[in-house]
């Protein structure tokens, strides 16, 4: 009966946000009040464990996130993000012009958020395209590949990290094992698939973008730009490589802990780049608020959805959901990890938002992890590789990449969602082949 339940939930959340078109916040507290009151949860208990939910996923998370925004916001509005792009197109030449595009997305994707990094890059696309006389799609898709290959696995980016929360997985050796992953399976779904996508060749749109071009003196050194933005990065893989292996009571540990937390990260991170990004470049402290603030409002519904998306994943606990799960699990030969990324691939298909998807999946996968043992850091990547596959006509994502390409609707399902149906299964892959060797 409890499974019942919880597929009735996410009928109604499929229901509620497809058919009625309700924002996905508001959808996932419905559907959290409904399995609670039909799990025989008595209402004032339903509340408690929603308000518990949401409050205690955004703890850390909202930090993280916000920090993070403000980070992306400073490189792309001081032009350090063009400035990374630029020199590494230079450096690589035509020749190798889809690798500088796939290493350019990969760093900027870091910092930026999807939609974010995707919009600020595109000038460059359709600059590099017009200029050498090559298809769109021949370095739109290296592009699009780094920047979603770096959403769905890597903090501090919402998916991942919203999905480490709940999975109490450690961000830094998250991000060594996203990373393993990750270089390959931009490889594979950037440079190696566009080279399948040669007959769709669209003139690049006009009109459709009007993105500032900074001058060579308005823009900070590359290495500044990197070395800033991969602050966050570098702190929390030190802090993983310190915990794997320095021994237990070392006088380092206790620093690794503080410095390479991702609060402590990103907060450092943003401080350094007030400095770089900010006053460095002659810029007011008002100015650089200004930056600041309107970083906010690109992330403040996302919180929302993911501490919607707690709510439920509570409601599922204080309901004993996820002791049924979990017994039902107990002598299963399936892997949890195959099991997490089917969960998170099906809501993804259905419901169009990666987010929502990833979310949903994670407090419906949670329980496998006491379960069975598997690595918490390698479900949070499992759950992230599977709300990301085959992007279509339910996801924004899919008409912004449309319409900025010039495609039909079966060209962008030929490119845009092969592209991500490629980064899923090589995610799941690269889950399972890990977990026989850690």
């Amino acid at each position: 009966m409890p499974l019942i339940i919880v597929a009735l939930g996410v009928v109604l959340l499929l229901l509620l946000m497809i058919r009625f078109k309700l924002n996905g916040f508001i959808a996932l507290i419905l559907v959290a009040l409904a399995v609670g009151v039909l799990q025989g949860m008595p209402v004032n208990k339903v509340i408690a464990s929603i308000k518990a939910g949401v409050g205690g996923t955004l703890g850390s998370l909202a930090l993280i996130m916000s920090f993070g925004a403000m980070l992306g916001k400073l490189l792309a509005d001081c032009g350090g993000a063009q400035r990374i792009a630029t020199t590494l197109i230079d450096k690589f030449g035509r020749k190798h012009i889809q690798w500088a595009v796939v290493l350019t997305g990969f760093t900027v994707g870091f910092a930026l958020f999807y939609e974010v990094g995707f919009v600020l890059l595109l000038p460059l696309v359709f600059t590099i395209a017009a200029s050498a006389r090559i298809p769109l799609l021949y370095v739109g898709v290296p592009m699009a590949a780094a920047l979603s290959v770096t959403h769905g696995f890597l903090p501090p980016h919402p998916g991942p990290t919203a999905i480490a929360t709940i999975f109490h997985a450690d961000m830094g050796k998250t991000l060594l094992y996203g990373t393993v992953m990750a270089i390959p399976t931009v490889i594979l779904a950037g440079p190696v698939y566009a080279r399948c996508l040669k007959g769709i060749d669209k003139p690049v749109p006009e009109g459709l973008y009007n993105a500032k071009t900074f001058s060579d003196e308005e823009m900070p050194s590359f290495g500044v730009s990197v070395w800033t933005s991969l602050v966050p990065v570098i702190l929390m893989a030190l802090r993983a490589i310190a915990d794997m292996t320095l021994p237990a009571g070392h006088w380092i540990l206790p620093y690794a802990e503080f410095f390479g937390d991702p609060v402590m990260a990103t907060l450092i991170a943003v401080l350094i780049a007030t400095f770089t990004f900010g006053l460095n470049r002659g810029r007011t402290m008002d100015e650089i608020g200004e930056t600041i603030s309107s970083s906010i409002k690109i992330i403040a519904m996302m919180l929302l959805i993911i501490g919607g998306g707690g709510a439920f994943k509570q409601v599922l606990v204080d309901s004993g959901v996820d002791k049924y799960i979990a017994s039902l699990m107990q002598g299963s030969s399936v892997s949890p990890l195959l099991m997490a990324w089917s969960i998170a691939a099906v809501l993804r298909i259905a419901l169009g938002s990666a987010t929502v998807a990833a979310i949903t999946a994670g407090g419906i996968a949670a329980p496998l992890i006491a379960t069975t043992g598997v690595s918490p850091e390698l479900m949070v990547i499992a759950v992230g590789s599977g709300s990301v596959i085959f992007s279509h006509v339910n996801d924004p994502g899919f008409w912004l990449f449309k319409e900025y390409f010039n495609l039909t609707i079966g060209e962008t399902i030929k490119s845009w969602s092969m592209l991500e149906t490629i980064i899923s299964v090589c995610g799941l892959v690269g889950c399972l082949l890990m977990a026989m060797v850690i």
